[in-house]
């Protein structure tokens, strides 16, 4: 389906009046609706504002693709639109839009409005094209313009044989192969596809690319061109197959870098300086391409572990708080969450959920570092900590011994000859693993952090009352940092750690801390309405829901957009909270559930006033600071 098909004159717009995004998406949904293709005006605006809501459409370089797939379209149609000032449409590059191409799709099977994305973000990638379409004088010169490049962009190749010397592999395949993803698969990828073949053409070399977007792959790149190519680039912000590039010369990227970096990627291909890639079952390190710190490294390692872990703690968390709610503490005050059948039942399965969340923890920050030879280990180290005391802490470094473990049994077996290739990853990495990290764990690891983790238990326990206050603050606090971040999963992490060492006031502070900003964000849209445009306050009511649910990250696109303002009224709203938490004495056993956990909350009345204070002094900050 062409674009030009799609557009008519009374759906474009030279001259494009809207001040801010919403402005914007009203003059275009009215041109979608001059084409007449729409039964429902209002509904297939209320799609295209769902979609935004997702995440934002400007893609950036000055350009915005919003899109609906909708029941309120019969048919599907483009409209277009140039603003010379530029609209603040919230682009991933932060750029103003001056380009807008909005599409609408009917609901159904068909996947028009990705195919019409992918055509448009090719040929947008040019910039001379871009600037002709921004100087336009008319609507009919405009049409003109898509259609020469859509043609051009878009022609039957037809298949050439490049004399070279009799070399045949060089005029059947091509010398560089490409994956291109990105995250939501739409606009990156294509994008980065279009510089990668471009910038190609320009160089006189032959190139294949891949798309991995979100209608699936395209142009798949077969094992014969992937035997017979020199090198490979995998430009993406996702994970793609990569056991079949098992011991080529590939490039590992992010999806930007195929966009703005393409010629530079071509080059250290043709020219041998891409490193070769071995897949986990082999004997040698997987190569990747990374410019980042150790620390960083290592941040994206304990990352990966926390993430897998958190859907076992809040499933488990929440199910042992429902025990709590549905039990009687006077039948047996030391059998609490399993006196009654009812309770034991929604007890036993969080417990068993609970279980796994040490292995799980240890066991993918061991993948995280050498892949899934690691596992096993990981999960070992982690049961092994859990057992032995040494608890989160334990569990944590249970991970990295794990993951570096393997990364050394790798090269200690890379001497043993290809026959025994198979039983590497399936024998030799497991069964050495799990005997090495068994004996650091209970003769090195767990006796120490065990006696530390006795120790912070006792010292929490024992803390007064101002000592606990203290506590509640830098907890609570953090969590407001950088809202689902660092700060926020350290101090996430530590609450748990506390629950699992029977500390259960700290786990307050912390789910106090993390409702506070998008409380106190929803409060402030509220009763400082001026201080926010509409926009802001429609997404404001949102967060009501956010904060109540302890999803803190509700906060972020607010901080992000004014970050000096937002973050600092957050953290004194959140550690007030915190501190009141605990000079409340309020105590929480489940882990997260926000104001549906309420029922077990130790002290919930005053809880509950903790968090209201922390809001309410959050959002007073936040209007003071705010400009109208």
């Amino acid at each position: 389906m062409r674009i030009i098909d799609l557009l008519s004159k009374d759906s474009i717009s030279l001259r494009l009046q809207a001040k801010n995004k919403m402005e914007a998406i009203n003059e275009l949904v009215d041109l979608v609706d001059a084409s007449g293709h729409l039964t429902d005006k209002k509904a297939y605006k209320e799609g295209i504002i769902a979609r935004e809501e997702q995440s934002t459409t400007g893609i950036g370089e000055g350009i915005a693709i919003p899109h609906a797939k909708v029941a309120a379209v019969k048919k599907a149609c483009l409209a277009a639109a140039v603003s010379h000032v530029g609209v603040d449409y919230e682009s991933f590059d932060g750029s103003l839009a001056h380009l807008f191409f909005m599409i609408a799709a009917p609901d159904g099977a068909n996947n028009t409005h990705l195919e019409v994305l992918s055509r448009l973000s090719t040929i947008l990638m040019d910039e001379s094209f871009r600037k002709k379409l921004m100087d336009a004088k008319t609507v009919d010169e405009f049409l003109s313009l898509i259609d020469r490049k859509e043609t051009e962009a878009f022609k039957e190749e037809t298949e050439e044989v490049i004399e070279q010397g009799g070399n045949e592999k060089a005029s059947k395949y091509p010398q560089v192969l490409a994956v291109t993803a990105c995250p939501t698969g739409i606009a990156h990828t294509f994008m980065a596809a279009e510089s990668l073949n471009k910038k190609g053409a320009e160089l006189g070399i032959s190139i294949k690319v891949e798309t991995n977007g979100s209608a699936g792959i395209k142009n798949a790149l077969t094992k014969e061109e992937i035997e017979h190519c020199e090198a490979i680039i995998v430009a993406a912000d996702k994970k793609v197959e990569m056991a079949r590039f098992n011991g080529k010369r590939v490039i590992q990227t992010k999806v930007a870098d195929g966009i703005h970096k393409a010629e530079e990627l071509i080059n250290r291909a043709v020219n041998g300086e891409a490193p070769i890639y071995y897949n986990s079952s082999a004997t040698q390190d997987v190569v990747e391409e990374s410019t980042e710190s150790f620390g960083r490294q290592l941040y994206k390692h304990l990352m990966n572990g926390v993430s897998n872990m958190l859907p076992f703690v809040v499933a488990g968390g929440i199910l042992i708080a429902l025990a709590f709610l549905f039990d009687n503490r006077e039948i047996n005050p030391a059998n609490f969450g399993s006196n009654t059948p009812f309770a034991a039942f929604f007890k036993t399965i969080g417990d068993a959920a609970f279980g796994f969340l040490l292995p799980v923890l240890a066991g993918f920050i061991a993948v995280s570092i050498a892949d899934r030879p690691a596992m096993v280990v990981g999960f070992v180290g982690g049961l092994l900590a859990n057992v032995g005391g040494a608890g989160f802490l334990g569990a944590l470094l249970a991970g990295f011994i794990a993951g570096y473990l393997v990364v050394g049994l790798k090269k200690v077996f890379s001497f043993l000859p290809s026959s025994l290739e198979g039983i590497k990853p399936v024998l030799l990495y497991p069964l050495f693993g799990t005997l090495l990290v068994g004996v650091i764990m209970t003769f090195i690891v767990n006796p120490p952090v065990a006696f530390v983790n006795q120790g912070l238990t006792n010292f929490l326990n024992g803390l007064g009352t101002s000592s606990a206050v203290i506590l509640g603050i830098v907890v609570a606090g953090m969590m407001a940092i950088d809202m689902g971040g660092p700060f926020n999963k350290a101090a996430y992490v530590f609450g748990i750690a506390s629950l699992e060492s029977g500390n259960e006031a700290v786990m307050a502070a912390v789910m106090a801390g993390g409702m506070v900003p998008p409380l106190a964000i929803a409060l402030a849209t509220t009763f400082f309405s001026q201080r926010f445009t509409k926009e802001q306050r429609d997404s404001g009511k949102v967060n009501y829901v956010m904060g109540l649910s302890f999803i803190t990250e509700g906060a972020i696109p607010f901080a992000a957009a004014d970050p000096l303002k937002v973050i600092p009224a957050c953290v004194v709203g959140s550690a007030i909270a915190g501190a009141l938490t605990m000079i409340f004495n309020c105590t929480l056993p489940a882990p997260h559930g926000g104001i549906f956990v309420l029922p077990v909350v130790g002290n919930a009345l005053m809880y509950l006033v903790a968090i209201a204070v922390g809001s309410i002094v959050g959002a007073c900050i936040l209007g003071a600071l705010k400009k109208k």
